[in-house]
C-alpha cells in the first residue's frame, strides 16, 4: 500500500502519540537504573530506567537497543517487550511508550551525560526515589511472561492515574 493510502493526512485531527522505549537491564539480581543527573529538566535526581525517543528511521527493537548503548554503553544482542504504554497528557500529541527487559552479559557500564548509572538489587528498588510510575511498572516489567498494557492520564489536580491490563 503507497504511503498516501495510509489514511495519514485524513486522520491529522486524530490523536497522535510520539514513540519512547523504556528499557531495564538486569544482571544477576540487580536492575540498572539511571539516577537523573540534576540538571534534567525532567526527572532530575530521580530513578528512572534507560532510554528515549524512537527515531524516524528504526524499529522499536533497534531504538531500545541504542538506547542501552548510549545510556551505558552495554551492546546487547536482544531484548524483550513487556509492556507498552499511551500516555495522554490531556492535550495535544501524546507518548507511546514501549517497555523492554534485557539481561546484561556484565556490570561494566560506560557513563554518560543523562546521569548516573547504578546497579540496584531488584529487592531494594522500593527504597529508591523513582520517577513516579515505575513504583508500578517496574515490577511488572521484570516479572511478566506476557506484556502488559497501561493507560496513563492526568486528573484534574494533574496527579498521574495509572490505568493497568493484562496484569498477573
Amino acid at each position: 500500500m503507497p504511503a498516501n493510502e495510509q489514511g495519514v493526512t485524513i486522520s491529522r485531527h486524530r490523536y497522535s502519540f510520539i514513540p519512547r522505549a523504556l528499557c531495564f537491564v538486569t544482571h544477576e539480581r540487580d536492575v540498572l537504573l539511571l539516577k537523573g543527573a540534576p540538571t534534567k529538566k525532567i526527572w532530575a535526581n530521580k530513578y528512572n530506567g534507560l532510554g528515549g525517543h524512537i527515531e524516524r528511521n528504526e524499529t522499536i527493537h533497534q531504538a531500545a537497543l541504542r538506547e542501552i548503548a548510549e545510556e551505558s554503553g552495554l551492546q546487547l544482542s536482544e531484548v524483550e517487550l513487556v509492556g507498552v504504554v499511551n500516555i495522554d497528557p490531556g492535550e495535544g500529541q501524546g507518548i507511546g511508550m514501549f517497555v523492554f527487559r534485557g539481561q546484561a552479559p556484565h556490570r561494566q557500564v560506560i557513563a554518560s551525560g543523562e546521569g548516573t548509572l547504578e546497579w540496584v538489587s531488584i529487592a531494594d528498588i522500593h527504597r529508591y526515589d523513582l520517577v513516579e510510575d515505575l513504583h508500578q511498572i517496574l515490577p511488572l516489567a521484570l516479572q511478566v511472561h506476557r506484556p502488559f498494557f497501561a493507560h496513563y492520564s492526568y486528573n484534574s489536580d494533574d496527579q498521574l492515574v495509572i490505568v493497568l491490563e493484562n496484569t498477573p
